[in-house]
């Protein structure tokens, strides 16, 4: 037993970054490929506990991972960062909530400028208002990115940006979010109580882009995993209950374009390189 466990300590130190990846999208499609299989809807039995199994795959991925790399000393420091509400300052917690809803707010009047909708927001007040409505909505916009923050940026953030700058960890973090996303767009009836309706040519790319600012929020919060969970959660809830119109999505691409060049120039400016993160002491 103990023999296997520095044999797997070993591996997980010589995969180095990219071991999270392997484990991340290997045992969520392990478990997913059932469900795109089936007619049923993903909510129905046995498809959801293949999709919740398949899809605890970011946090579990991460745990191993830190706790292979780092043992216990890294496990507590993964589990502080996500409760630990000192790292936001005043100004990172405004930027945190307030962020998507004016992003969202200034592309539905740029759209309504632009000709692109004349209607781009049809605000959902049953997201607020009705007790069930707004616990699914919870649900999906804040429990399930606590999954996915935990290991995403929690663990292997910081492995990338040990190596990479801000950008190109930034970039490689979204390329394997975006695949990990990918299959959702099959999966029958998972977007059936939401306004949201993606195609992959907008979807995917939107997500990269998305990822570098929560890269932006991580290190400007101290590699707060409590703070992207929120950020993360903040994109989720604000578009559902604004109800952006069907049109509104793909124009947002262009959105976050802007706003995610912004940050990389901002990096540039300020020269932010590699970044240390978390020990590697080893148990």
């Amino acid at each position: 037993m103990i023999a296997a466990s520095r044999k797997l300590k070993a591996l997980a130190h010589r995969l180095g970054p990219w071991g999270f990846p392997l484990v991340y999208l290997g045992w969520a499609y392990l478990f997913w490929i059932p469900v795109l299989g089936s007619e049923e809807s993903v909510w129905s039995f046995p498809n959801v506990l293949f999709f919740l199994v398949g899809g605890a795959s970011p946090v579990l991925a991460g745990i191993t991972l830190a706790a292979l790399t780092g043992g216990r000393e890294r496990l507590r420091e993964l589990g502080w960062r996500l409760v630990d509400v000192r790292r936001i300052s005043l100004r990172w917690f405004a930027v945190v909530f307030l962020f998507w809803p004016v992003f969202d707010l200034l592309l539905a009047g740029a759209a309504v400028v632009l000709g692109v909708s004349d209607r781009p927001l049809n605000i959902v007040w049953d997201v607020i208002t009705r007790p069930q409505t707004l616990a699914f909505m919870l649900l999906l916009s804040f429990v399930f990115p606590a999954v996915e923050e935990v290991g995403l940026r929690g663990y292997w953030l910081d492995e990338l940006q040990e190596r990479f700058s801000p950008t190109v960890a930034g970039l490689i973090n979204g390329a394997a979010w975006a695949i990990w996303h990918t299959p959702f767009v099959w999966f029958t009836g998972y977007y059936a109580n939401t306004t949201f309706s993606p195609q992959l040519w907008w979807w995917l790319p939107s997500i990269v882009l998305q990822t570098l600012l929560i890269v932006w929020v991580y290190n400007g919060t101290g590699r707060s995993i409590l703070a992207v969970l929120l950020f993360h959660g903040m994109m989720n809830f604000t578009g559902e209950f604004l109800g952006l119109a069907p049109e509104m999505f793909p124009f947002m691409l262009l959105g976050s374009f802007l706003a995610a060049t912004a940050v990389v120039v901002y990096w540039r400016l300020q020269g932010y390189g590699r970044i240390a993160a978390a020990p590697r002491t080893g148990e």
